[in-house]
């Protein structure tokens, strides 16, 4: 049984070595064809979406490597010295496919998401199999901790239902900010902050004088679906806000002028670049998503309004979405050096902030204020839990076999390594009283947050 679980699992880990922008778009093809799309029509859709996916992870690449000498020069220039290394999320994923436990955990999500959409109780296909790491690292977790491969799968299967019902419930505001129809937002790390966005908007729409804040750069003339451009003009177009955070970052890493000036144009283009791939994705997703909707509804009337769940990258042509994680950057850069309790400089995970706060900014309308006020206390929470998670994820990279060139120091991931609702469900499953109190809250902001949903659909004139 060992040999056989071993055989699967270095096959799961084989797939799944393929980047993103490999593994979806091969999937997407197969579901065009499955919904009867001219294999010309395919072809096109998907090498649109793997280019707009290849170009996302390129202009991530190129950013990081714009940022991470700013922010080692932050560092150096201060004499700071702190223990725990941001790495980004790569360990974490190799964390979670060296796990036995991970090809059963891939399984049994998508045997749930099938049950689930053949009952009814859900309307999201979760085609993002990439992202399926999220669940399974959780799984991966609990069995170090616990030693329970019971409460391991019981663990991967309670956060991934949680994230098929979030990420089902992203729909209406992703149809509302972008005009895309039939696509949901998927990964734990970003659907899953929907009910926390719901409830802290209708807070907001609560609070004299911020209601009546707005700053929304995706509402231009070149998205006609998100209505009249609002805030000042110059803000309105995302190279000249990647040029003040370039100009920001500089003058906190003690750039002289030629530095300076070459990071302004940098994450200027950055800006620039991000849209122009999310705008491929969209043309080849929209395309899939129309065909395959209209096959299920028209084979099973009951699955109506059935959506597809997709990384983030479509949502890069928002421009409220990637001013926002721009922005929260250097605050979060800011919060890290004055935070009680941090022990860590966000780096490797930094750029993911344009991912991450991607359904909070359209919970919020487009909002960046708002936005951003939200993402406060959302950066400070990750440095905290993935400061406190360091030690387990330094343990289980090195018997994963990872070698650890961090020179003694810990490691983890600013954001998928602190990430709340993970967090809170390790927490739970070790029977942490605190976290099991806190059920009934998350019981009722779910609830919410489907009401909130339900209201916008309607708006729509979905059902």
């Amino acid at each position: 049984m060992e040999h056989i679980l071993a055989t699967i699992s270095s096959a799961v880990t084989a797939f799944f070595s393929f980047p993103a922008y490999v593994i979806l778009p091969a999937f997407m093809f197969v579901l065009a064809l499955a919904a009867r799309m001219a294999l010309k029509e395919a072809l096109l859709s998907t090498v649109r979406i793997a280019a707009g996916f290849a170009g996302v992870f390129i202009v991530f690449s190129y950013f990081v490597a714009q940022i991470g000498p700013a922010i080692q020069s932050m560092i150096d220039l201060r004499g700071l010295n702190y223990p725990v290394v941001d790495v980004g999320w790569p360990p974490l994923a190799a964390i979670t496919w060296s796990s036995y436990l991970a090809p059963i955990a891939v399984v049994a999500v998508m045997a749930m998401n099938l049950a689930l959409l053949l009952t009814g109780l859900t309307k999201t296909l979760y085609v993002d199999l990439w992202n399926y790491w999220h669940f399974a690292l959780l799984g991966a977790l609990i069995q170090a901790v616990t030693a329970s491969p019971v409460l391991a799968l019981a663990a991967t299967l309670t956060i991934a239902l949680y994230n098929i019902k979030a990420t089902e419930w992203t729909a209406p505001y992703v149809k509302r900010e972008t005009g895309l129809d039939g696509i949901a937002v998927s990964p734990i790390s970003v659907a899953g902050f929907l009910p926390y966005a719901a409830a802290l908007n209708r807070l907001f729409d609560a609070i004299p004088g911020l209601n009546r804040l707005r700053w929304d750069p995706s509402r231009s003339a070149a998205s006609p679906h998100t209505g009249t451009p609002e805030g000042p003009k110059l803000l309105r177009e995302p190279m000249v806000i990647g040029a003040l955070v370039g100009a920001f970052l500089s003058i906190l890493a003690g750039y002289d002028a030629r530095k300076t000036l070459e990071t302004v144009v940098n994450v200027a283009a950055v800006m620039f670049l991000l849209p122009r791939c999310g705008e491929l994705i969209g043309q080849g997703m929209g395309a899939v998503s129309k065909a395959f909707k209209e096959l299920m509804e028209r084979k099973f009337p009951r699955m109506s309004g059935l959506s597809i769940a997709m990384d983030t990258g479509i949502l890069m042509t928002n421009q409220s979405v990637v001013a926002t994680g721009l922005i929260l950057i250097p605050v979060s850069v800011l919060l890290a050096f004055v935070l009680p309790g941090n022990r860590l400089i966000p780096l490797g995970d930094l750029p993911n902030l344009m991912s991450i706060m991607s359904v909070i900014t359209l919970v919020m309308g487009g909002n960046v204020i708002r936005s951003v006020l939200a993402g406060i206390p959302v950066v400070a929470s990750f440095m905290l839990i993935a400061s406190r998670m360091a030690p387990l994820f330094t343990d289980l990279a090195a018997a994963s076999g990872m070698e650890l060139a961090t020179g003694g120091k810990s490691i983890t991931a600013f954001t998928d390594g602190g990430n709340q609702i993970r967090f809170w469900l390790f927490q739970a499953y070790q029977g942490n009283w605190i976290a099991l109190a806190i059920i009934p809250v998350a019981l009722f902001l779910l609830w919410f947050a489907w009401r909130e949903q339900k209201a916008v659909a309607a708006k729509l004139g979905d059902r």
